[in-house]
């Protein structure tokens, strides 16, 4: 009977300790998520300014090619 309590406890207490500290994880994965979403922003904001950087250079080819 000493063995079944032992055992008991011993899973218990696993239990515990694969099921902690959740807050700590919430927490690091919000983070997670802002710093991915500052990423993305600035990924789209580059492209954006290459976007801008490529319709110049063609409307000043276009022109020359006009003039």
């Amino acid at each position: 009977m000493k063995k079944l309590v032992l055992m008991f406890v011993a899973i218990v207490a696993v239990s515990f300790a694969s099921c902690g500290n959740k807050a700590a994880d919430a927490e690091k994965a919000t983070a997670d998520s802002i710093r991915i979403a500052d990423s993305i922003a600035a990924v789209e904001a580059a492209a954006a300014e290459a976007a801008a950087a490529v319709d110049t250079t063609v409307v000043d080819s276009a022109s020359i090619v006009v003039a």
